[in-house]
């Protein structure tokens, strides 16, 4: 069996994401949708409610009166809120842990998600776009392929690590050609495995932007900016960390400069306590 093929039944293999997920992604994507909308899909996943109540319940949200029900959650908290602690839920799932192939120790790789997804969706309200839940998820998920990629990156580390150094790879382009895919793509796998949108895909698939004319693409050009500043930030930053191709000409095209980054990091480090905290919640 090719690695590729092991790659593919290790996908399958991955516990499912639950159906409330794609459901709720079609939902919050209507610019039509309500707050009805919302919680009704919520509210039929009796697991995710609790661990909804039982977070929002909690000290790091301060209630005055403790909520009973989802439609208490989404009006106290706000609906958009209220999405990203469901997916939050859903990426603990599936990010904690090590990933010894990429130097990332347990909860590494969950901490600079979670960061990485509320930078890029700080950057998106910045911009005003319009697909904010959907760049917050695809920023949180991003990186699903290294939890399936991982184990082959470990026992091929000296030949990926041997094109960065002496031959100019990136660590992504590395692992393309020693492997025969990179976690990008299989992390692209996996989102269409778990019938997320075209749009979520995409982004997933593209970024680190090895294509030029994705950096023309708002939602992608967030989501790989948000994953820089957190490597600026120093976090993230394993075995492949330092490894990947800067793409100046995504910050230009969305509008970003050097000093919007820089307000970005320092408004963001500001909180990095409420990230802490949220992070033992959810």
């Amino acid at each position: 069996m090719t690695s590729l093929q092991v790659l593919i039944k290790g996908i399958k293999n991955l516990k499912p994401i639950p159906a409330v997920v794609t459901s709720l992604l079609d939902v919050v994507d209507d610019p039509n949708a309500s707050m009805q909308d919302i919680t009704k899909v919520i509210q039929y996943d009796p697991a995710i409610t609790a661990d909804i109540l039982r977070t929002a319940n909690s000290a790091f949200f301060g209630l005055k009166q403790p909520v009973e029900t989802i439609q208490d959650a989404a009006m106290m908290l706000g609906t958009n809120h209220l999405v990203d602690l469901v997916m939050l839920k859903i990426s603990a799932e599936v990010t904690k842990g090590p990933q010894k192939g990429y130097d990332l120790h347990d909860g590494a790789l969950w901490k600079y998600s979670v960061s990485s997804a509320l930078i890029a969706k700080q950057v998106a309200d910045q911009l005003d776009l319009p697909n904010k839940n959907s760049i917050f998820t695809a920023s949180l998920l991003k990186d699903i392929g290294k939890t399936v990629l991982d184990k082959f990156v470990q026992d091929a580390f000296e030949k990926i690590y041997n094109l960065v150094i002496n031959e100019n790879f990136s660590f992504m382009e590395a692992e393309k050609h020693i492997i025969g895919v990179n976690h990008a793509e299989l992390g692209a796998m996996i989102a269409k495995t778990w019938k997320f949108s075209p749009k979520m895909v995409k982004i997933i698939r593209n970024h680190h932007l090895t294509s030029e004319i994705m950096v023309r693409d708002k939602d992608i050009a967030v989501v790989y900016l948000s994953d820089c500043i957190c490597m600026m930030m120093g976090m993230g930053v394993g075995a492949d960390g330092l490894a990947y191709r800067f793409h100046q000409q995504a910050m230009d095209y969305i509008g970003i400069s050097a000093e919007d980054t820089l307000k970005i990091i320092a408004d963001f480090s500001c909180r990095m306590g409420e990230v802490e905290e949220l992070l033992k919640v959810a």
